[in-house]
């Protein structure tokens, strides 16, 4: 299926863009990217993502089911959220309960009972959160098992090899991931063997006809390096891109400077994928960035810790003040949480129950999908901008208490905060 535009908006006709997309339309994929709306102030857009198992709407939050399932919740529930993608780890099924296995099963799809579309990602991030069971040589990773202890080589054929098993929808190219805190030579040899494992990730995948690779953009906080990236790995027509490499401890001025950096220079006519980003208020202004796709384990993470997501920033249904508080986490919310049970119910619960945070972890989910829809309706219906000045209102009490980085972000693709 050849990538094709709808758009909402003025297309570009420039010769530029008009051999980009002439180069995109004659190599064949899985993947239909439709440009819905576009934003006349920002650079954030709305898509139709056409995929195997159903089309996807961006902007999209994608949740985090690290092995074949997000913790705390069902595929019936997850399916009932309407949500249209989600992840699994290609390091952790590749060791258990293992591709063969699942590969049996008919896939990740068939293995955990799922019909919509799934994301895998290559095992890279490994090498950061494992770093003192992980040694990289251009070979690929070498990890010592978590679980016994083996020594086993993660090469990007062998990601690949993986990924075609567990029969992804959209599968990440492997990438030499380093801390984004880290500087200096480590950091230009990342990205440059990210490059390279690329084009072993392209020549190893089975099922180009059947799934998706996205390349996975590097190169630290460093603009030079990461524009050569950027410039490196357009030229391979991959189907999709991923912006790699942030959300790793640095500075947020750096952090939406690399983003806004990558988004100016992918194409167009292709899904942008910001990776690990799951907090509001970076959603919202990252799509305003340009960003089509984000990920994170935020939502389900913090539920665990009887942390609720709500329009003003969280509340921590285990505190005292909601003992005898008989009110939803959020009234405006419609999710199965917040139509059964009050915050008098939860508290009690989460001191006795582990149901409390299957409960809060359902309404997170519900509020980062919801939250989604609603920026995407504001682009469709040409109103991001005011969306953007009533969701910062809303999470902080007063203006002194916007983020200066957030408002230094969105002052770059003319929004300004009152």
């Amino acid at each position: 299926m050849a990538a094709v535009i709808e758009c909402g908006a003025d297309i570009d006709t420039t010769p530029e863009n008009h051999m980009s997309l002439k180069k995109t339309l004659s190599s064949a994929s899985p993947l239909t990217l439709r440009i819905v709306a576009e934003c006349s102030v920002t650079k954030a857009r709305a898509c139709d993502l056409v995929l195997p198992h159903c089309t996807v709407s961006t902007p999209v939050f994608m949740p985090v089911g690290t092995q074949g399932t997000l913790k705390g919740i069902t595929v019936d529930q997850l399916e009932g959220l309407g949500c249209q993608i989600c992840l699994g780890n290609t390091y952790h099924l590749g060791m258990r309960p293992g591709p063969d296995l699942i590969e049996k099963a008919n896939g990740l799809h068939g293995f955990m009972n799922w019909k919509r579309n799934l994301l895998t990602d290559s095992g890279g991030f490994q090498m950061v959160s494992l770093v003192e069971l992980s040694e990289v040589t251009e070979e690929g990773v070498k990890f010592k098992s978590p679980y016994d202890g083996k020594e086993i080589l993660l090469s990007p054929e062998k990601s690949i090899s993986i990924q075609n098993s567990l029969g992804s929808d959209i599968m990440m190219q492997l990438d030499d991931v380093v801390s984004s805190t880290v500087t200096g030579p480590r950091v230009e040899e990342a990205m440059h063997r990210s490059i390279r494992w690329l084009d072993r990730c392209i020549a190893a995948n089975k099922n180009p006809d059947k799934q998706n690779l996205f390349a996975i953009i590097q190169g630290g906080l460093n603009a030079d390096l990461r524009k050569t990236c950027l410039d490196e790995m357009t030229k391979r027509d991959v189907p999709g891109f991923a912006i790699g490499g942030l959300s790793g401890g640095e500075e947020k001025d750096d952090f939406w400077r690399m983003v806004t950096l990558s988004t100016d220079h992918l194409p167009r006519e292709k899904p942008r994928y910001l990776m690990g980003v799951g907090y509001a208020v970076d959603l919202v202004v990252c799509v305003a960035l340009g960003c089509d796709m984000f990920d994170c384990v935020f939502p389900t993470r913090t539920a665990r810790f009887g942390s609720a997501l709500v329009p003003w920033g969280s509340l921590q249904v285990k505190h005292k003040q909601y003992a005898k508080d008989l009110q939803p986490i959020d009234p405006d919310c419609k999710c199965p949480t917040c139509k059964r049970h009050s915050r008098a119910y939860l508290h009690a619960l989460f001191k006795s129950d582990t149901a409390a945070m299957h409960h809060i972890t359902i309404h997170n989910i519900a509020y980062q999908l919801t939250l989604m829809r609603s920026v995407r309706q504001s682009i469709v219906e040409g109103h991001f901008p005011e969306f953007i000045r009533t969701f910062m209102k809303r999470m902080f009490p007063s203006r002194d208490q916007y983020p200066s980085w957030a408002v230094d972000a969105l002052a770059s693709v003319n929004v300004t905060l009152e």
